[in-house]
């Protein structure tokens, strides 16, 4: 009994009669994050995680949305469907489902470390399991996230005594929380709107964050110097950081554990900070969920799936229209 079927419109439950991150309009689709990826505008009704509610409002408008905390079982169509945390980002869920006793889980994006504002990831028992591989290959090994605020700002402390300015390239939904959240107290943190609009949607919804200073046309550039900028990847080439005093720019992306990837982005520095699962907690998740079977969809899908069949894991890759971690987030840009 197949409980997903992966569809030119996404993963569909023929079961329960919905489809879970799909690509292209459906009647329901239950909602993993709020990634472009992971959501699109069209579908008459979404199901997700009561947190990732206000980030779809916020980037998509007034929709049709229902929502469930962790942990909490409901029936669609005779399938029993629930939520439980993905650590990937504010609200991020895997999605469980049960029906005549098979269980599939297909997880989203995921990452296994804890980071101190997304629930904690939670592994789960299953016979299928659909996984993530975007940092699927063995040379990526995170160090732990406290070292890497600790180089952060170190380097950003360096910046201020040369008369830079510190700019933190960064996803608005993910990595820039965690930044604001581990920076705290340091020096003014400035950020731009994309980032200050989801900040408020998340206050309003009862996320503790820092405060932060929104970048606006009336902000000097010499205030901007005493502090610390995070933008969104969309702006780490553009005109306005290139205007501004002395910039250093710092991108925060997995892919910076790779030294040749901070050369490509002509980036200052480069902090290898991650929303997505390395390779030890890809295995580590998957060998804790026991599944039967593993379906790869997005990342190292041939690598990552070909290893897990060498280990004695069914694995097996598919297509799917989900993206990278460097892969530029258009919904969450507003030009200055």
């Amino acid at each position: 009994m197949d409980l997903i079927k992966f569809t030119n419109k996404g993963i569909y439950c023929p079961q329960g009669d919905f489809y879970i991150d799909p690509w292209q309009p459906v009647n329901l689709a239950v909602t993993t994050h709020g990634h472009a990826d992971h959501v699109k505008w069209g579908n008459k009704a979404y199901l997700c995680h009561e947190l990732t509610k206000p980030i779809l409002n916020q980037r998509l408008g007034d929709l049709n949305i229902e929502t469930l905390p962790y942990n909490k079982e409901i029936d669609v169509n005779g399938v029993k469907l629930s939520l439980f945390p993905a650590g990937h980002v504010i609200g991020s869920a895997q999605i469980r489902l049960e029906y005549k006793g098979e269980i599939c889980v297909v997880s989203g994006d995921y990452k296994t470390e804890y980071d101190g504002i997304s629930t904690a990831f939670e592994p789960i028992k299953c016979h299928t399991f659909v996984t993530e591989s975007t940092f699927g290959l063995p040379v990526y090994k995170w160090q732990a996230q406290e070292k890497i605020f600790e180089e952060i700002r170190g380097w950003a402390s360096d910046n201020l005594i040369k008369n830079k300015t510190t700019v933190l390239v960064a996803y608005s939904l993910g990595k820039a929380q965690r930044l604001i959240k581990n920076l705290h107290g340091m020096v003014p943190v400035y950020v731009h709107q994309s980032i200050a609009n989801l900040n408020e949607a998340f206050i309003k919804a009862g996320v503790d964050l820092p405060e932060t200073i929104r970048i606006t046309t009336d902000v000097r550039k010499e205030e901007l110097q005493q502090g610390i900028v995070i933008v969104p990847p969309a702006l780490a080439d553009g005109r306005w950081i290139k205007n501004l005093v002395n910039a250093a720019t710092g991108v925060c992306s997995g892919w910076m554990q790779v030294r040749a990837s901070r050369r490509w982005r002509s980036a200052d520095a480069g902090f290898a900070l991650s929303d997505h699962a390395d390779w030890p907690g890809l295995l580590t998740a998957i060998e804790a969920t026991e599944a039967e079977k593993v379906f790869v969809t997005h990342g190292y899908t041939a690598t990552f799936a070909k290893y897990l069949n060498e280990i004695g894991i069914d694995a097996e890759e598919v297509k799917t229209q989900y993206g990278t971690e460097d892969e530029e987030d258009v919904l969450e840009i507003i030009n200055l």
